[in-house]
């Protein structure tokens, strides 16, 4: 990733639409926007793709281990989950098709709503992000033509904007998803994340700011 010393501070939010520990994030990352949004912080989204596109079965044991996850995450962090998703759907271990909605929502500036729409559909109604009718009505529900999603969906520029991206995201100092990184006078920092408050997080980016204006 190329970096610009002279830019304001920019904080990258790291993710995959169908990490389902970015889905127990969710409520505190809301929260740390929010609180960003006076500080002279600038907020970016980074691709991660968590699986290439596939459309064979997803393998019993990577149900049974995902679904347990899911149910970790629910007494862990009090995260609503529909758990019918496991019994209704046919799961597929491709997350790249999610990845490219979300791109295509980023050209107009849709990409939170966009996230939120795949999250809800994967988590709360039983609907499955890795096939592209799921993606079509998303995209319609947040008033981006479906005909003209559903065409760029498969275009290779789209593609190849998130293979780029992911190869950059590899670069950043990250551990996983979701991730936060500051990058700030020419350095990128990851900044912890606690999953239950947002504090945590605004706290360590606002002192890394004031640590570097002391320096000057």
């Amino acid at each position: 990733m190329q970096m610009n010393n002279s830019r304001k501070p920019t904080l990258y939010y790291v993710y995959d639409p169908m990490c389902s520990w970015c889905w127990g994030y969710a409520p505190t990352w809301n929260k740390l926007r929010a609180a960003l949004k006076e500080s002279g912080i600038s907020v970016e989204y980074r691709l991660g793709g968590l699986a290439p596109d596939s459309d064979l079965p997803m393998p019993e044991e990577m149900k049974a281990f995902l679904e347990q996850t899911w149910h970790k995450i629910a007494v862990e962090l009090g995260t609503e989950f529909n758990f019918d998703f496991w019994r209704q759907c046919q799961p597929r271990r491709s997350t790249y098709p999610a990845c490219r909605a979300a791109l295509i929502a980023r050209e107009q500036g849709l990409e939170q709503a966009m996230l939120d729409g795949i999250q809800q559909a994967y988590y709360l109604k039983a609907m499955n992000p890795s096939d592209l009718t799921t993606l079509i009505s998303i995209a319609a529900s947040i008033n981006l033509d479906p005909k003209e999603f559903a065409q760029q969906l498969s275009s290779e520029t789209i593609n190849h904007n998130l293979m780029t991206e992911i190869h950059q995201v590899q670069a950043l100092p990250i551990q996983g998803f979701p991730s936060l990184v500051l990058e700030h006078n020419g350095s990128l920092s990851p900044i912890p994340i606690d999953y239950l408050d947002y504090q945590t997080s605004y706290r360590h980016l606002i002192n890394s700011l004031n640590n570097d204006l002391n320096k000057m």
